[in-house]
């Protein structure tokens, strides 16, 4: 299956994967092997008003479980570490920032929220859930903490796109 519009079945698949029922869906993005969602796009602005900055959010339970895992291991901090010495990582990261907030810039111009991507772009790594969602979403070559981020996932056998763990 390839990323599309959202379905009945894949509304049902993300409350299941989330526990609650998802907000701001806009688009699968990225599928589980079997077809479930694995990231989704989200609204810009929720039903309620309320600003969402991230784009890009990750759903697949394992997914979650294997990024979760490696914040755990404080791979951020030497991510962090690399961002503030390698000015070539630095100018990659700040254009997948501007990627995130120019796509996001197509679903609507959210003032509150101007100039603010995920996971820590441009700066800093904060969150790898949403950096590897942008990665799984837009393919690789765009952000390369998420790239290395999924890189990790797989080295480490914790999660892979190529394989179902629905």
């Amino acid at each position: 299956m390839t990323p599309g519009a959202v379905r009945g079945e894949d509304l049902e698949a993300l409350t299941e994967q989330l526990g609650r029922v998802p907000r701001g869906v806009v688009d699968v993005v990225a599928r589980c092997v079997c077809g479930r969602p694995t990231v989704v796009r989200t609204a810009p602005r929720l039903d309620d008003g309320t600003p969402f900055p991230t784009s890009y959010y990750l759903t697949c339970p394992a997914a979650v479980k294997g990024a979760s895992t490696l914040e755990a291991q404080h791979v951020m901090a030497e991510m962090n570490t690399r961002l503030a010495e390698d000015l070539d990582l630095a100018a990659a990261y700040r254009l997948a920032h501007e990627d995130y907030l120019r796509r996001r810039a197509e679903l609507g111009d959210v003032p509150e929220i101007a100039g603010v991507s995920a996971g820590g772009m441009p700066t800093r790594v904060k969150c790898l859930h949403a950096l590897l969602a942008h990665t799984l979403a837009v393919g690789p070559g765009v952000n390369p903490i998420g790239d290395e981020t999924l890189r990790l996932l797989e080295g480490a056998g914790l999660w892979s796109p190529t394989r179902c763990t629905c």
